[in-house]
């Protein structure tokens, strides 16, 4: 039977940073095997629905480590690698083709897939989840010849990707199930400055709806909503969310829910089995809470993470949950985790697309959003989330001075 000391389940961002860290900490030749399902090398994935997407990236540009950086360092690479189930016990994968492959030390990685309209006429071509490369490659490619898209969901890959078909001359309608948009993260203020901005970009935005049927001969032509209304598209993007990639596990023994539940250290309730990535399910030892993040950042993290605790590291993931977003010409960063705050501060000027917001609970600030703001914003927001920093409200509101001095020193 074939194995390797340690192996990564997973050919995706945890398994890129993963095998760059390991590297950097002194990984011998032969050592890390990494098993992919995917057809490419691990590759970054923000630019799929960004660059890549609009077709500024070149493939090469997005991925994360060289193609010959895995030879180079004798990473054995398997792509197209698809397995059926992980046996922790005797620490094997079960792979598809029959064959078994051994490990001492497992990363799983598996990611997330996402979830599908469950809608008559979801099986039209020209309807589109984003994802992958491939799913990048096709939306970007069917693009060229649609005049009319409509983008479904208003959360992370619903704007990007409605940013960039508008910015392709596309007429985008975006259909949301929720009274605005991104509900979850933002607060009416920010979806009102966003709808704003996307309606001056001739994205029309229809609101507390669904979209209900496709309709089309073999190809996608109109998008019915449960409101009655019928819009016309060539092209359809649906970002409604993902689902952990957890069904290989199912006989494994790990304990799974949604992701697999790790502690604090990433760890499976398997001996050395960890889990990273957006499919981890993590104990957050700053918030105090399980979390699952579906963000570059997280998987840059835990991957990095990971890879330091295969060499003998042991301490506590310890992470300020962050992503950041580019749409037209604006980009923005968040920092934290807003749920239970029990005020909301805005710094800055909405007209100039300058500003920054920030959630506090009992005067400490628990989670942060800036765009277009000074640098010292950016730098304090996870210091002071991570310190649970208090604050006063009023000169945090102050933008005339400088941040520092809403910190109230105990």
């Amino acid at each position: 039977m074939r194995g390797s000391k340690f192996v990564i389940l997973g050919g995706g961002m945890v398994a890129g940073y993963a095998a760059k860290q390991l590297v950097e900490l002194g990984l011998r030749p032969g050592e890390l095997a990494i098993l992919s399902a995917d057809n490419s090398v691990p590759y970054e994935r923000p630019p799929l629905s960004k660059g890549f997407l609009a077709g500024k990236d070149a493939e090469e540009a997005i991925r994360i480590n060289p193609e010959d950086f895995y030879r180079k360092h004798a990473i054995e690479l398997k792509l197209e690698c698809e397995i059926s189930a992980v046996d922790p016990k005797r620490k094997r994968l079960i792979l598809k083709s029959g064959d078994q492959f051994g490990f001492d030390k497992l990363i799983v990685a598996t990611g997330a897939r996402p979830r599908s309209l469950n809608v008559t006429g979801a099986n039209l071509r020209n309807l589109y989840y984003l994802r992958t490369l491939d799913d990048s490659r096709a939306i970007r490619s069917a693009l060229e010849k649609a005049r009319h898209a409509v983008v479904i969901g208003g959360g992370f890959i619903g704007m990007e990707a409605a940013a960039v078909l508008a910015q392709k001359r596309v007429e985008v309608t975006m259909v949301l199930n929720e009274e605005r948009i991104w509900k979850r993260l933002f607060s009416p203020e920010m979806s009102r400055f966003f709808e704003a901005y996307y309606a001056t970009r001739g994205v029309q935005l229809i609101k507390a709806t669904a979209v209900s049927e496709l309709r089309g001969d073999g190809v996608v032509n109109c998008a019915v909503l449960a409101n009655g209304q019928t819009v016309p598209c060539e092209l359809v993007v649906a970002g409604i969310g993902v689902w952990p990639a957890i069904e290989i596990l199912a006989n494994s023994g790990l304990n799974v829910g949604d992701g697999i539940m790790v502690n604090e250290y990433l760890e499976t309730s398997e001996p050395d089995i960890f889990a990273a990535g957006d499919v981890a399910n993590y104990q957050d030892v700053l918030f105090g809470k399980r979390r699952r993040v579906e963000h570059w950042d997280n998987a840059v993290s835990q991957g990095q993470y990971c890879a330091r605790s295969l060499m003998g590291e042991r301490i506590p993931f310890k992470h300020v949950p962050y992503f950041f977003s580019d749409v037209f010409d604006l980009s923005y960063e968040y920092w934290g985790d807003a749920s239970g705050a029990d005020q909301i501060i805005y710094r800055g000027d909405f007209s100039k697309n300058s500003f920054s917001v920030w959630w506090l609970r009992q005067k400490a600030v628990v989670a942060a959003f800036t765009m277009n703001r000074p640098d010292e914003e950016r730098d304090a927001a996870p210091k002071w989330i991570e310190s649970r920093q208090t604050v006063s409200a009023r000169r945090l509101e102050d933008a005339s001075h400088s941040i520092a001095t809403a910190v109230e020193w105990t």
